[in-house]
Parts: structure tokens; sequence; C-alpha cells
């Protein structure tokens, strides 16, 4: 929680103006922020100066899990984040890759599920990690990456959290996120959750103790439209304890996980919040 103040401050108080040409929107930036999140703690980094809503993270992350491409498949497990990106980005709705409605083509899950091979086959990066890790085995390159150039024309949008290594030490599994691009006000506590989640779960999964996420953000920035908001109102507020989450110890498996988990499957204990603030949402 604090680290999330700590930043929205140094953006305030040391960014750096720059035009977003995707946007079209001014945003103050500055480069490289790390998080860390104490997992073995129970140190959830759930926002507590605004009402979030963890489990639209939880379940986008289990859709890239599951390897979805369809933004109806994420609505359908609690994940509405992806119905602008799918079906009101101008640009992917001209490509001649865009198979439909909802489709938001070869982005994140897809690509860890399914990387394609010159050969014509493909790569199920997850499946490799998750074997790997629970025959506890760390080859120093348990690594999932959702960063394709070769096919971000046959996707809606590039991943901004692109790239999830993972170290075995022991008993202890660790993580490294690298995200290259972060909407702090709207999107940050998102992220955080997610990188949290995708430790303990994978822990869990492959029977070892989670360890601390580190989370690297290469571009942090607050758009122009979200600045009042986020120094009037979110920083003026006083956060609360951290609540805790709390994960079905019935998820054994990268098999549970594709088929019959959903967010009924995890509960906090202890949130309280202030009020829900809404940043507007740059596409």
């Amino acid at each position: 929680m604090q680290q999330y103040l700590d930043l929205c401050r140094r953006i305030i108080d040391q960014g750096v103006w720059v035009e977003n040409e995707r946007t079209g929107k001014r945003c103050l930036t500055v480069i490289n922020a790390d998080l860390t999140y104490d997992v073995a703690a129970g140190e959830f980094p759930l926002i507590t100066t605004r009402k979030s809503f963890y489990k639209a993270a939880i379940a986008e992350m289990l859709g890239y899990l599951r390897g979805y491409s369809s933004a109806a498949e994420f609505r359908a497990i609690g994940c509405n984040t992806w119905n602008a990106n799918a079906n009101e980005n101008t640009a992917w709705l001209s490509n001649p890759h865009r198979t439909g409605e909802d489709d938001m083509g070869r982005v994140y899950g897809v690509q860890g599920r399914a990387w394609s091979k010159p050969d014509g086959g493909h790569v199920d990066q997850l499946k490799k990690i998750v074997d790997n890790l629970s025959r506890g085995i760390d080859d120093r390159g348990e690594i999932l990456s959702f960063y394709n150039p070769g096919e971000f024309h046959m996707g809606c949008l590039r991943p901004c959290m692109h790239t999830h290594n993972f170290s075995l030490l022991g008993d202890t599994l660790y993580l490294n996120s690298f995200q290259r691009s972060c909407d702090v006000p709207l999107g940050l506590n998102f992220n955080q959750v997610q990188v949290y989640f995708l430790l303990a779960i994978m822990a869990q999964i492959t029977g070892h103790k989670p360890g601390v996420a580190y989370h690297k953000i290469v571009n942090a920035h607050i758009y122009e439209d979200q600045l009042e908001l986020i120094q009037n109102v979110q920083l003026k507020r006083e956060p609360f304890p951290a609540p805790k989450l709390i994960i079905n110890p019935e998820i054994k498996s990268l098999k549970d996980i594709e088929t019959w988990v959903t967010l009924d499957d995890f509960q906090l204990e202890g949130y309280q919040h202030h009020d829900a603030i809404k940043y507007p949402f740059s596409v």
C-alpha cells in the first residue's frame, strides 16, 4: 500500500510531461519503479484508499493462464477489462487479423500457452514451467513471456506486464515480474494483485512455499485527466491495514486452474476501504 502511494507522489513531484501518441493525452512520467510483495508473510498489496476490485484482477490472470483470446471468455469469468481493447480500439477494428466481435488476437495468454514456432507448432511455456517446478527443477529459465514482437500486428494490444521469471531456492518459489508501461492510478493496483496472486497460486500448484515477488515497472505514469483525482482525493485519504487473500487449498494443479476454478475460490479477510474513484480509462 505504502509503495503505491509513494510512487504516486514520486510521479507528481518528479515526473516529466510526455505526449502519448496512442491515447492522444499527456502524462506525467518517471522511469523505473521497483516494488516488492512478501507473499510468504501474506502481505496482500490491495489499495485501501479507494475500493479496488481484486477479483477482476485475479480473473484476468486466470484467463491468461488458460490462454484466453476473447473478451467474451474474460467476461464469463468476471473480468471486463478487455471489452474496450477488443471492440473499441480503432486500429484493431480495421486489422485483417481480427476475427470478429470480442476477438483479442494473439495477446498475453495466447503467447503464454501457444507461442508460435517456425515449423508451425506451438510452445506451451506455462506447462513447461509448472512441470519443472513440480519436480523441483529450476533451469534458470523458468520464464513466462507474453512479449512476441513478431506477432504484435496480430493482437489488439502489446502486453504491458510482459514477462514473469520464476526462481526456486530450496522449497521456496520467487517471482520477478517485468512491466514496460503502467497507468498508475487505474492499472497499478490491478497489476500488484496479479503479481502477488501469480506467485501464490504457482507456489501452491507446484508444491512449494511462496517467497517474495519482485515487480519492476519501466515507464510509470499518471494521465493528465487523472491528476486532480489522485492529488486531491486519493492521496488525501488515510490507508487502512492490508487485508489477507485466502486461496482455496483444493487448487492443486494446472489442470484445476484450467477446468473448475472460479472466483469463488478466492476470498479476502479484513478488507476496509474508502469509496471507489472513477479514474478515466485511456484506450
